[in-house]
């Protein structure tokens, strides 16, 4: 039986996009938040209406551009480039605070509508180095925003322990793989798809959907 109501933290690409099948294959009633903090490739919250509408999911956007003014980095400024980080150095596509915010602002919306859970698609398997992404900074935060709100909010993460490979493998079991490989946007140029193949999101994603294929080929040859 399907528990109760949730909230996803929906940005249109393909880990919040699988979270949102997954959400709505587990929880009774869901809704989708997606925020914009004037992000370089604001094609995504178009990307993330569009979706949520197909899916007849109740959607919320939410302004939160004081963001861009204080984290300036590649996903906010046209003038930093996108590059990976390197000597311990971050990402220039990490955002000082996103998730903290997100999430937090995920509760309070939750709270409003009467969820008792969140879902975020953050990942500490194939994640870019991003502190906020790690499995300690979501607990933490999860016993922050009920001490905060005196309630029993549970945060999710179904793809903390995944690669991308696996991720993949998630959205084929939910028989949603070709509509998360043609629908969502994942690439930092904000292309739909497949993307530019040259960003670091592109190349994380793309080398993942190899992978799952290449396994699935061994599978299917070996008759399992």
């Amino acid at each position: 039986m399907k528990d109760e109501k949730a909230v996803v933290v929906f940005s249109g690409g393909q880990d919040s996009t699988t979270c949102l099948f997954w959400a709505l294959k587990t929880f009774k009633e869901v809704e989708a938040v997606t925020f914009n903090y004037n992000q370089r490739h604001k094609q995504e919250i178009d990307c993330a209406k569009d979706i949520a509408s197909e899916l007849g999911v109740k959607h919320h956007i939410l302004d939160m551009q004081l963001l861009n003014q204080l984290a300036p980095n590649a996903l906010t400024r046209s003038d930093i480039d996108v590059e990976e980080g390197s000597d311990g150095d971050l990402p220039t596509t990490f955002v000082p605070g996103r998730n903290l915010l997100f999430l937090s602002f995920a509760g309070v919306l939750a709270s409003q509508v009467d969820a008792k859970h969140i879902i975020t698609g953050v990942c500490e398997t194939d994640f870019s180095g991003y502190p906020d992404c790690r499995d300690a900074f979501i607990k933490s935060l999860n016993v922050t925003i009920n001490l905060s709100m005196d309630t029993n909010f549970v945060i999710h993460t179904p793809l903390m322990w995944l690669d991308k490979a696996e991720t993949w493998k998630l959205a084929d079991e939910l028989s949603v793989l070709d509509f998360v490989n043609e629908k969502t946007l994942t690439c930092y140029e904000g292309i739909v798809g497949t993307g530019c193949g040259t960003c670091p999101a592109c190349k994380l994603r793309n080398a993942g959907l190899e992978k799952y294929k290449k396994m699935m080929q061994k599978v299917d040859f070996n008759g399992e």
